[in-house]
């Protein structure tokens, strides 16, 4: 270490900054030394997850079972003390504790020694899922009701001599005074929070799902969690801060998957307005009819007038989105502009000079000298949406802890996690786009701008920032879309689908491939040879043969298919990936049938794990982003020790420690 005594005026200035928070060689030293200790515990587990599209109890059952983690250590832990079966049951009181105790009072198990053997293999498997961190990082995380009885369990055991009649005391009385259940439920949240330390959410909250609210207050609720925005989440953003396109969009969506009680009973925002101008407007509409939760059938209930409601934002949809191509060149959507292009008498529209056939040819709102315009009632109505979806307080809530806790990209570990794309060009280098406002940027530096207007859009709300939104949404060099066009108008009205094509961004294709998906790391400033890509957008087609794992090992596509959507095309019900102190590990998974099927049959959905990349040795948390901020706070100390005993800076009566930052 480099001589206090050599210390230049800027790095005495710099201590003396740090000495105000440790104000002596005691409150230094007892700092560095526990950083010191923590470098050394095991890395703390991730779990990544994307594509959730509103299945919020697929979602609920991978978070409680945290993707097969927690049956790995139920197996490891009692494998030569209960079976497979009792095994499973215990597994499914972990993931469902409420549920589960009812059933097992209903069928009268719930006996006196039920809950005495249940409670001490629940704090046996507390004690090994904490035993990788920190005492006061357990104590964070201990139930306000239990904590000193549960850290006084965790830290006692029943094996040792001295304290086995104290140890068994505590479980006792806590069944004695019918405290077991509550005590039960508060050792599960307890065990599913501490085996995941950090939840990564990959994109596409949103759509096509019913309950997409839910999984976000969920997610509200998780101890750690950040999100990568999906074209899908960023689409709803748009419209809570006020774009019209956006609005009509999310609407759009909602009447084509028949999932209208989130706008309507989640976030309270009324379609009475859209209702009654569609009946209106598109008498005699069927062909718009929206599709239920399995995609499987057409809805009968209320189609008709369902029916007419999607027609009409439809088409409001494709105005608005041809005055903002028109207001915006740069973007290079002029083939968008299709309304233009319909032959209102031949009911034909030319799309890439090929003319087909309308299939359904009922424009009453649109002016073929001006298709683009509004008419009075359809701006009418949009103003009144517009503002219904920037009111609503619940819809606020969501999106600003999207924004809060979400971002376009993120490095964190080792590993690059994105959506969609990083554009490229056929060639693999970086695609430079044109903005809006004037600049010509690639790679990383347009993923910064595109994150920065993200969050200008919703709280600054200048127009070009609110058009961005719903170019992020489907623009052909948006990295959360990644096609060269959106094909909703085609896919609507004209039945030859040769016309619906979408053409996936040279991305796709190129890093199968080693060099490119190398390329990207490097932008990022990623070492090529151990960090990853993780996204998803795209789903995998493992029934085809098509593996997740691309570029030589270095990118990994975790979308699989968790919308129910998507189980035809991809053969499984989604993957997810875990990064624990070991290595990475791929978790597939089978379709889920419901909340009740899992508790009543102790059914769990996690089919296969697959170890990507083992690590040669036992991660610590030295080895992470975190640890490395440690390391470096552990020499700022060393230099103030030394800077304290040369006498170079003073120490201050008050001693305090700092380790408050530093809970792992």
């Amino acid at each position: 270490m480099e001589n206090a005594t050599h210390r230049t005026a800027e790095q005495i200035k710099i201590l003396r900054l740090l000495a105000k928070e440790y104000p002596g060689i005691p409150a230094a030293s007892a700092t560095l030394v526990s950083l010191n200790a923590l470098c050394n515990l095991p890395k703390g587990t991730e779990h990544f997850m994307s594509d959730l599209h509103g299945e919020a109890e697929a979602f609920e059952h991978i978070l409680n079972n945290c993707s097969g983690v927690i049956r790995e250590k139920v197996d490891n832990i009692f494998y030569r003390t209960m079976s497979e079966s009792q095994r499973r049951s215990f597994c499914t009181l972990i993931y469902y504790p409420a549920e589960k105790l009812e059933e097992v009072r209903q069928t009268g198990e719930a006996t006196d020694e039920w809950y005495r053997v249940t409670l001490y293999r629940l704090v046996d498997l507390a004690r090994s899922v904490a035993s990788k961190y920190s005492r006061a990082k357990v104590r964070e995380a201990l139930p306000e009701d239990f904590q000193y009885i549960i850290d006084e369990l965790l830290h006692t055991s029943g094996e040792e001599h001295d304290k086995q009649a104290y140890y068994q005391n505590i479980i006792g009385t806590v069944i004695e005074v019918g405290m077991a259940g509550a005590f039960i439920e508060a050792l599960c949240r307890l065990i599913k929070r501490m085996a995941v330390d950090r939840l990564h959410v990959v994109g596409d909250i949103y759509d096509r799902g019913a309950r997409p609210d839910r999984i976000l207050d969920m997610l509200m609720e998780h101890h750690r969690v950040d999100i990568q925005w999906g074209n899908h989440d960023i689409v709803w953003m748009g419209a809570a801060a006020g774009s019209a396109v956006c609005v009509a969009t999310v609407l759009n969506s909602a009447l084509q998957y028949n999932t209208l009680a989130i706008v309507e009973n989640t976030y309270g925002i009324s379609l009475r307005d859209l209702i009654g101008f569609a009946q209106e407007t598109y008498k005699g509409c069927t062909w718009f009819m929206p599709r239920s939760e399995d995609d499987a059938y057409y809805v009968k209930n209320r189609m008709d007038t369902l029916s007419k409601a999607h027609k009409a934002i439809a088409i409001i949809m494709f105005k608005l989105e041809g005055q903002l191509i028109r207001r915006h060149p740069e973007y290079g959507m002029d083939d968008r502009l299709l309304l233009e292009h319909i032959d209102y008498t031949a009911h034909t529209v030319t799309i890439d000079g090929q003319v087909y056939p309308l299939n359904d040819a009922h424009f009453p709102t649109v002016d073929p000298a001006d298709p683009y315009r509004l008419s009075d009632g359809e701006a009418s109505l949009m103003a009144s949406l517009v503002g219904a979806f920037r009111r609503s307080p619940a819809l606020r809530r969501h999106i600003e802890f999207l924004y809060t806790c979400g971002s376009l990209y993120r490095v964190c570990n080792g590993n690059l996690l994105f959506h969609g794309c990083i554009p490229l060009c056929a060639d693999g280098s970086f695609d430079t786009v044109r903005t809006f406002d004037g600049q010509s940027l690639a790679g990383r530096a347009y993923m910064d701008f595109c994150d920065r207007t993200a969050r200008a859009a919703f709280y600054d709300g200048g127009q070009n920032e609110l058009d961005f939104m719903y170019y992020l949404w489907c623009g052909r060099q948006s990295p959360l879309f990644g096609r060269s066009r959106m094909t909703t108008f085609e896919r609507y009205f004209v039945s030859d689908c040769s016309a619906w094509e979408e053409v996936k961004n040279p991305y796709y294709d190129l890093v199968v491939e080693y060099p490119a998906a190398a390329a990207i790391l490097r932008e990022f400033g990623l070492n090529e040879r151990s960090a990853h890509i993780i996204n998803g957008h795209v789903p995998v087609r493992a029934v085809e043969g098509e593996s997740p794992l691309k570029g030589g090992g270095r990118l990994i596509v975790i979308d699989g298919g968790f919308c129910r959507a998507y189980h035809e095309k991809t053969g499984i019900a989604g993957y997810t990936l875990v990064y624990n102190s070991w290595g990475l590990s791929l978790r597939v998974h089978e379709p889920f049938e419901s909340t009740e099927d899992a508790v009543k049959n102790n059914r769990d959905i996690t089919s296969r794990v697959d170890v990507i990349e083992p690590t040669a040795h036992r991660m610590l948390i030295e080895d992470t982003d975190r640890g490395k901020e440690m390391m470096a706070t552990i020499e700022d100390l060393k230099m103030l020790l030394d800077a304290y005993r040369m006498g170079l800076i003073k120490q201050n009566e008050l001693e305090e420690t700092g380790l408050a930052g530093y809970s792992v």
